[in-house]
């Protein structure tokens, strides 16, 4: 074997050659770029499935054992002495199990800890990305079928003051909507026939609907989850062309009502 004389000591070719490739790795560029070797002079060319959970676990500051625990080595020959970086081949499967390789770069500082990471492609990075799951959507409150009631069961003739039987049967819908556990957006439509002046039977129908609310608001429905508001002679239910007033009076009946509907969120 050929020898080299350096001062007073005799040192082997061979370790000269080891010395001399080892000053030949990558030095660190900086952490705006990062110098890929060729994919093809791996050792492990065809790259190695990596767990993404050791992937994640890497940081700054790592030593280079703590490294190779989580990662294995590197898959190049980068030299013993003065190494600043590791190079790794890594596959991935897709989800049509179809696999794709991406090159990973780790440099260290002049400390030999890890300081920097690449990705070669870069966007192989987003493969470290955790998606949380989306929240479940909150169900939709259960729409409250409409409530329709007749004027002519709750308030005397002409007049927005409610019966003892109104209040009876309000006494009825009013277990009905305390039974669920929330409340919203409650409409109180009130309604007359077509007999008389619009503007009349607007406000009468109105305060109808007022007088129900103030019910129910003074039983423990809350108040701001009621609308209240008054149609008069509108979306008439029945149509009636009958001559005969006390006919007429009774074939329109249906039109004299008061309707609730909105949505409420029922108990589970």
């Amino acid at each position: 074997m050929r020898t080299l004389k350096q001062g007073q000591r005799w040192w082997p070719m061979a370790l000269v050659a080891l010395l001399a490739g080892c000053s030949s790795t990558p030095s660190h560029r900086g952490e705006e770029a990062a110098a890929f070797p060729d994919a093809s002079q791996a050792t492990m060319p065809e790259g190695v499935f990596v767990n993404v959970e050791n992937l994640r676990k890497v940081a700054p500051g790592m030593t280079k054992h703590q490294l190779y625990d989580l990662l294995g080595a590197p898959h190049f020959s980068e030299g013993v002495f003065g190494v600043n970086t590791w190079n790794y081949i890594f596959d991935f499967r897709e989800t049509d199990g179809q696999s794709f390789k991406c090159q990973y770069q780790v440099q260290f500082d002049e400390h030999h800890l890890a300081k920097a990471f690449y990705w070669k492609p870069e966007s192989c990075k987003s493969l470290l990305e955790v998606h949380e799951p989306a929240p479940a959507p909150a169900p939709a409150p259960a729409p409250m079928a409409t409530i329709r009631l007749s004027s002519d069961a709750l308030f005397a003739f002409d007049s927005a003051t409610l019966s003892a039987q109104g209040e009876a049967r309000l006494a009825e819908l009013l277990a009905q909507v305390q039974a669920a556990s929330q409340i919203q957006n409650i409409m109180i439509t009130g309604y007359t026939d077509r007999i008389g002046s619009d503007a009349y039977n607007e406000a009468l129908s109105l305060r109808r609907a007022q007088a129900v609310r103030q019910y129910l608001a003074g039983h423990g429905v809350p108040a701001a989850a009621m609308l209240v508001e008054g149609r008069g002679k509108a979306d008439a239910v029945v149509q009636c062309n009958d001559r005969n007033r006390a006919r007429l009076i009774a074939c329109l009946a249906p039109n004299r009502r008061v309707e609730l509907k909105g949505s409420a969120r029922t108990q589970a």
